[in-house]
């Protein structure tokens, strides 16, 4: 290795090692730390603090306030709650998603929302499903294009899902794509109406999903659980094993799914 490229390896390190030095300081406050004293706490020289935090500013992990102090910011929070879903959310559905595969089959999916695009997170599946699995875990797809991602967008409302037709404009994978905002509307009510989604071949030719809500103990939705078969093989019968199992995760969740009772 040459000489430059293990300083820049180190310089490298260094700067990562003092950004988590950073981010303790600003842990252990409650309030917004000035760059002065985020020097003292850290013994870093102001100049390096200040060009370090520019950086996370920037990345939105660190807040600057009107005064010139810092604090912890919302990129932490959203990566933090994205942590947290995954790892409860997974914990829940891993064995109930594996007796879904084992009963029909057909590879099964658990997707979170992460800004206008689904995350894999888990899947099961096997070679009884006849189809090559394209999309691994950790692996992304729009929203208005996936079975799991239409749910999150009708949990939105008109509002959000015009601002989500602006921002993404609605890009198209196949011939079957929602690229338009009313065909996408009409989608979305038939979600709302009818309690799942689905996607017929939008995302993948040859390939279609129907994906079912997974919610937490306040009754919000936090995931999707899906099947994904070759569309000439799915089967309707699958829908209430579906269902079944999403209620099975979203109990696991806290979710209360008995009726409320007024109390004489």
């Amino acid at each position: 290795m040459a000489v430059a490229e293990r300083k820049t390896g180190k310089t490298t390190i260094q700067v990562i090692e003092r950004m988590m030095v950073l981010l303790d300081v600003l842990a252990e406050h409650a309030e917004p730390v000035t760059l002065k004293e985020l020097a003292i706490h850290t013994t870093l020289h102001p100049s390096t603090a200040h060009r370090i935090l520019n950086d996370m500013v920037a990345c939105r992990i660190v807040d600057r306030s009107e005064m010139g102090s810092y604090r912890l910011g919302m990129r932490l929070l959203e990566l933090g709650n994205l942590v947290k879903a995954r790892l409860s959310v997974r914990n829940a559905a891993l064995l109930p998603m594996r007796a879904l595969h084992k009963l029909i089959g057909q590879t099964v999916n658990l997707s979170l929302r992460q800004g206008d695009e689904i995350v894999y997170i888990e899947r099961a599946s096997g070679e009884r499903s006849g189809m090559q699995v394209v999309r691994a875990i950790g692996g992304r797809a729009p929203l208005h294009l996936t079975s799991v991602g239409k749910l999150f967008l009708a949990e939105d409302g008109p509002l959000g899902v015009h601002s989500y037709a602006a921002r993404t404009r609605l890009p198209g994978y196949t011939q079957h794509s929602i690229t338009d905002i009313q065909s996408l509307e009409y989608n979305l009510n038939w979600v709302r109406k009818h309690g799942y989604a689905r996607d017929n071949e939008e995302l993948e030719l040859g390939v279609s999903c129907i994906a079912v809500g997974i919610y937490n103990d306040k009754d919000k939705l936090v995931a999707g659980l899906s099947l994904t078969a070759p569309t000439n093989r799915m089967q309707e019968e699958w829908l209430a094993a579906l269902k079944d199992t999403a209620l099975q995760i979203s109990r696991g969740m806290g979710y209360n799914d008995e009726p409320v009772t007024d109390k004489e």
